[in-house]
């Protein structure tokens, strides 16, 4: 995550887009009922449907205007002795650990708080998982079956020479796929950095390119432009529906996962609505609407509905989760050496 005053100096930016946002909450006509305020870091057709079910289960809206990650963060920093917002919802936990360190959040345990595993929840409540997003190995089968080749089963598979120039995957300066990506290959090798390093700047003479966004090359390789990727097994189901010829597949060794999670935010203006929105979405009939709208997620409750498509891959892959406090911690400085010496080399 970006350092205390990288994101200081994003808040004070962001800070003339604030009034825009202000008056964008003040002039809603949703005032006029119970409304509470939200910054989603999820899409809108994710958020759209779901918000719906809970307005229609309690009577009460949602406001929320949609931010990046790091751009939410900086919102809250630049606006905490006053939010305009109620609640953080969506975003990988990393961000919400960074959060912790600016005192922008409220503990609060959601009614499924102690159903939840230990990862999928903060200690004190300062935020708690609502989904979890792996990352996978995505390929065309075309290229995979002209070349010889078989759906990558290990992390060394995508070194083999038919992929030169032949992978797109996400760049680490703006993508959280990216981030994880590069901490899933410092935790295979053990957190030794020179030997993750090592791979990275081998398997950079496979990429042809790297992308601004997460998904950016999902659509190369359904296309079959090139061979293969890494990205979130959302955006990877999502290319497979669309009817695109390719495979997704997980490394033998492991590959690293996101908890996506939701917060109330310290000084919010509806705490109480805030609380109603948080245990709403840590439930089992929230996650289940994951299954039921074509969200490729999966859900941070043991008690939801799985999708078939999601099980089938979950149940022969091995993921791990990304420590959110040590990837806070180590994210600058890790892509940092990323760009410098894998980027740019």
């Amino acid at each position: 995550m970006a350092t205390s005053r990288c994101l200081h100096r994003i808040a004070r930016f962001a800070g003339c887009l604030g009034w825009a946002v202000l008056v964008q909450f003040i002039a809603s006509p949703a005032f006029a009922v119970e409304t509470v305020n939200v910054y989603s870091i999820w899409p809108e057709n994710w958020t759209k449907p779901l918000f719906e079910e809970f307005e229609n289960a309690t009577g009460i809206k949602v406001n929320t205007v949609r931010f990046s990650s790091r751009w939410a963060l900086a919102r809250i920093i630049a606006d905490k002795n006053s939010p305009p917002v109620d609640v953080l919802f969506g975003g990988r936990v990393e961000t919400f650990a960074a959060g912790i360190k600016e005192d922008i959040f409220e503990s609060y345990k959601p009614r499924s708080f102690d159903v939840l595993s230990a990862r999928f929840r903060q200690a004190d409540g300062q935020w708690t998982a609502i989904a979890d997003d792996p990352l996978v190995v995505m390929t065309n089968n075309r290229f995979v079956k002209e070349n010889n080749l078989k759906a990558p089963a290990s992390w060394n598979d995508l070194l083999a020479l038919p992929y030169r120039n032949m992978l797109q995957m996400a760049d680490a300066r703006t993508s959280e796929a990216a981030v994880l990506r590069i901490f899933s290959i410092l935790e295979v090798n053990g957190r030794d950095e020179n030997k993750a390093f090592d791979y990275m700047k081998k398997l950079r003479s496979n990429v042809q390119f790297y992308t601004k966004t997460d998904a950016g090359g999902t659509l190369p390789v359904g296309l079959g432009q090139v061979g293969g990727g890494i990205f979130f097994i959302s955006d990877a189901l999502d290319t497979q529906a669309k009817g695109y010829d390719v495979t997704i597949s997980v490394p033998k060794e492991g590959i690293g996962s996101a908890a996506e999670g939701i917060a109330l935010i310290k000084r919010a203006k509806n705490p109480e609505l805030g609380k109603k929105l948080i245990d709403w979405a840590t439930s089992p009939t929230m996650q289940s609407n994951f299954a039921k709208y074509n969200i490729n997620l999966v859900p941070a409750h043991p008690d939801a509905v799985l999708a078939p498509s999601l099980r089938e891959i979950l149940k022969g892959g091995k993921f791990f989760s990304i420590d959110a406090d040590y990837a806070a911690a180590n994210r600058k400085r890790i892509v940092d050496r990323w760009v410098a010496e894998v980027l740019n080399r």
